[in-house]
């Protein structure tokens, strides 16, 4: 029985689905305005381990992971800028270039960690029919109410706002994650849409003029939109429990007068000596740029070394541990061969392959304890090198190839092979180019390095000139 962590309720108790065997789970996606870092990468090889092991386990899961390319304000508030408004002018593009640029990224990102991609990823500017829908059901129902050309809901018309987060409306302070605003009624209440001055190019005709939604509430119109009015796990980061997730709640079960989400998870956050990583802090490390340093299935098995609910704090040394032990992973993988389908079931010898599968999933099925599974899995991996060393035979390394495989690939989503030889040698070849070309421009040779640069331009990739004299050369995304 799977066992899930829910905020809601602060307890981990038996996940059973609304309508078994079928299980929806919505995930908050990226705000698509940059690349993606270390933080979406631990959130994200998460959820994606959660969808793969409910898979295995029997559940027919439609995992939808939304795209927010409108709504998101700078801080998080209610009077900024657009997030990809901001970032347009900053690159001098459209906004939907930003959007298109950025998403293209994080799907091949998010491809290269391993991670499935989701059933469906709605944006949240093609949902603005349903959310203008949803704005319309709150306001007949008492909930919102319009001023202006903004439309804000009503807190106090809702006597559960808080639960989730455990602030009571009371308790929240104007002024400090409360915006104070002259058009509304209450200090608490929030934005479910915005009036578009005339600089805000992404706007939408609605029967209050002229805006754009409010970030919580598109999440809320492509959750229900997918997955029905109560959807079985509502994902994301823990900095979303408040306001994001909270607002969320209130809307949709305000709008529905049904439960909105029956389990919420939320992982921690990856942070750098001990402060938060994120663009906004501008300490984080974006995946592209550790991609050059570290294989990607290196990162996913140092993100899986961690609890979703723990916070992972970066460090150089544990990513090298992580290398370190996915080269025993593959060493045993060589070693043993391919898993052969048809080999007979372990007899008594290969006891431990039977018992450590038994031991993995159980791992997995307590709230996801991927930290227990990957000892389990070495545990495993320990075995099977002394089995190997007492000779045995053909068709029981087949079958310790087949839990190999189950445990690693199947449900953690590692590649228990090695990556091919021109993808691994990659990097390091891009990382001695760069040495090499920042060497010609230490010794002033500007015309060989332009040279250089060219070529590899040529060649399909970018070469950015870094503070120090540095230079980053990078592999250009291809469309998706």
């Amino acid at each position: 029985m799977l066992r899930l962590h829910d905020t809601m309720t602060g307890a981990t108790r038996d996940f059973e689905p609304l309508s078994p065997p079928s299980a929806g789970i919505y995930v908050c996606g990226p705000t698509v305005y940059g690349d993606s870092h270390l933080g979406h990468a631990k959130s994200y090889v998460s959820f994606d381990v959660l969808v793969r092991f409910m898979r295995h386990e029997g559940y027919r899961v439609r995992y939808v992971q939304n795209i927010t390319d409108v709504g998101h304000l700078s801080e998080n508030s209610e009077t900024g800028d657009d997030k990809l408004q901001r970032q347009a002018r900053l690159e001098r593009l459209e906004p939907m270039e930003i959007a298109e640029k950025y998403t293209r990224s994080y799907f091949e990102d998010m491809d290269r960690l391993g991670n499935l991609r989701p059933d469906i990823s709605p944006r949240a500017s093609g949902h603005i029919p349903e959310q203008i829908e949803l704005v319309r059901a709150l306001i007949e129902k008492g909930h919102a109410y319009q001023a202006g050309g903004n439309v804000y809901f009503s807190v106090r018309s809702f006597p559960g706002y808080g639960r989730l987060s455990g602030r009571r409306p009371d308790d929240l302070l104007a002024g400090a994650r409360v915006e104070v605003q002259a058009d509304k009624r209450d200090p608490l209440d929030f934005a479910l849409r915005k009036e578009a001055d005339a600089g805000h190019i992404l706007k939408w005709r609605s029967p209050w003029g002229w805006g754009f939604p409010g970030w919580h509430l598109e999440c809320s119109a492509m959750a229900m939109r997918y997955l029905g009015e109560t959807i079985d796990i509502h994902g994301g980061g823990l900095e979303n429990v408040f306001p994001h997730h909270e607002s969320e709640t209130a809307q949709s079960e305000a709008a529905t007068g049904r439960q909105f989400a029956r389990f919420w998870l939320h992982n921690n956050m990856v942070t750098i000596d001990g402060q938060k990583m994120g663009k906004s802090l501008g300490n984080a490390r974006s995946l592209k740029e550790m991609f050059d340093l570290y294989e990607p299935m290196t990162i996913r098995l140092y993100i899986l070394r961690s609890h979703y609910r723990s916070p992972l704090d970066f460090s150089d040394e544990g990513l090298s541990s992580a290398a370190s032990a996915l080269g025993r992973i593959r060493d045993l993988a060589s070693r043993l061969g391919p898993s052969d389908p048809v080999s007979p079931p372990p007899d008594s010898a290969l006891q431990f392959v039977e018992e450590a599968v038994t031991a993995f999933t159980g791992r997995l099925s307590d709230d996801l304890d991927t930290p227990g599974a990957v000892a389990v899995l070495f545990d495993y991996v320990r075995k099977c090198n002394q089995a190997l060393e007492a000779g045995v035979e053909p068709g029981p390394r087949a079958v310790m190839s087949g839990g190999l495989s189950l445990m690693a690939c199947e449900m953690l989503g590692l590649s228990a092979r090695a990556a091919s030889a021109s993808s691994d040698t990659e990097p390091l070849l891009l990382g001695l180019l760069s040495e090499y070309r920042s060497m010609l421009r230490e010794r002033k040779l500007f015309a060989e390095a332009d040279g250089m640069r060219d070529a590899l331009a040529a060649g399909g990739y970018s070469v950015k000139d870094m503070p120090g004299g540095r230079s980053l050369i990078e592999r250009i995304s291809r469309a998706l």
